[in-house]
């Protein structure tokens, strides 16, 4: 994707999703098939025990998620409606200061276009890894999506 393509993207879904403002979410990269977004450390996101709180992690991953979505199939968007079907994270340590996603699209976007060219409702899974900013992983994320044909 090109940088100015990629700046469309970052802004028109920061615009939609006021959750990922309000937490402060951004971007670090944005490409085909992958998205890495940061979550700053916010006191007033943390959890009980100093980290972010969950439901900040986990709006991250499904942010990241999103992002590739719309990044590669934005060109389909006039036929079909992405949709998120099941997401499911699996914490694996307790996350302190910033977090980082970095999301990658399961399957190849001309599967799921040719899927979508015969008239099916593809779904696709982006997989999603939580880290801090020393390399630990602290989570890891599955998000099921689906692009939903339009009904004529």
């Amino acid at each position: 994707m090109d940088a100015e393509t990629a700046e469309m993207v970052k802004s028109g879904f920061l615009a939609a999703v006021p959750f990922a403002r309000t937490l402060g979410v951004t971007f670090s990269e944005l490409d085909h098939g992958r998205a890495v977004m940061r979550l700053p450390d916010d006191a007033d996101h943390h959890n009980h025990v100093g980290g972010p709180h969950a439901g900040a992690m986990f709006t991250l991953a499904e942010s990241a998620s999103g992002a590739i979505v719309i990044g590669t199939f934005g060109d389909q968007l006039e036929r079909a409606v992405p949709l998120a079907v099941s997401a499911e994270i699996t914490y694996l340590k307790l996350a302190m200061g910033d977090v980082t996603a970095e999301a990658t699209l399961g399957r190849s976007r001309d599967e799921v276009v040719a899927e979508l060219d015969e008239g099916r409702r593809p779904e696709f899974p982006v997989e999603i890894e939580l880290r801090t900013d020393d390399g630990t992983v602290t989570g890891r994320m599955t998000v099921l999506w689906t692009l939903r044909p339009n009904r004529k």
